[in-house]
């Protein structure tokens, strides 16, 4: 499995944390929800007839979560980047996070994040790891070593290269705010803030690798992670 098969296992997970904290919508008491382990979102995604997000390397079908069922319309919705304009279109009450017709610029850039933030995965996942349970730990042990880091030093100088590109793609809104588009937070920003908050959760706050990010870029990734405290 390459890496940044690997990278997309986990992506939407991550995403899904911080697009929560971010926005929240009006739902039915009968509502609810539920975590699976990594083996088991294929099976559950075809039972349920869920579309693909992607394929493997090898062309296999690529499945990811989160999803969620609409009642109303009697279907689900799987991608997070499509929930979310689900979500906007369905509850247009709420804060917007594709404003002005940013959909297919905002989904470039989180395409071009994951490209660019590949050197992360080799550092991070074999820490990742002891958090498993037992049955993702199975499934997923092959997937971490394969992509374990060969050379940490030089996979760190690839990733702080990497947020240095991501750092030039914010400065370009003109220096009018902390997020992508400026003053006001978008889809963009919770992509970038849910790797942040991957790091975190991994390593820790008092991590010297958490330290060292949040250094980079004049302080840039603490500023944005400030903003997004309650996730």
């Amino acid at each position: 499995m390459k890496t940044r098969s690997l990278s997309l296992y986990i992506h939407h997970r991550l995403i899904s944390k911080a697009f929560c904290s971010v926005d929240s919508v009006s739902i039915s008491k009968g509502c609810s929800s539920s975590r699976i382990e990594y083996p088991d979102i294929e099976p559950l995604c075809k039972k349920l007839g869920l579309r693909l997000t992607n394929k493997w390397p090898d062309g296999r079908p690529y499945y990811s979560h989160p999803s969620i069922y609409d009642p109303s319309i009697g279907a689900y919705i799987s991608d997070s980047i499509l929930i979310a304009e689900y979500l906007e279109k369905t509850y247009p009450d709420t804060s917007k996070l594709f404003p002005n017709g940013t959909t297919g610029v905002q989904s470039a850039f989180n395409e071009g994040l994951l490209a660019t933030l590949t050197p992360l995965y080799g550092l991070i996942l074999p820490d990742m790891f002891p958090h498993l349970n037992l049955v993702s730990k199975s499934y997923m042990a092959p997937r971490v070593e394969m992509a374990k880091s060969k050379d940490r030093a030089q996979d760190w100088i690839k990733l702080q290269e990497g947020m240095d590109q991501v750092d030039a793609w914010f400065v370009r809104n003109g220096r009018r705010g902390q997020f992508l588009l400026g003053e006001t937070s978008s889809w963009a920003d919770i992509v970038v803030v849910s790797f942040l908050f991957f790091i975190r959760r991994v390593w820790g706050e008092d991590s010297e690798e958490w330290k060292k990010i949040m250094a980079w870029n004049g302080g840039r990734w603490k500023n944005l992670s400030d903003a997004f405290k309650k996730i």
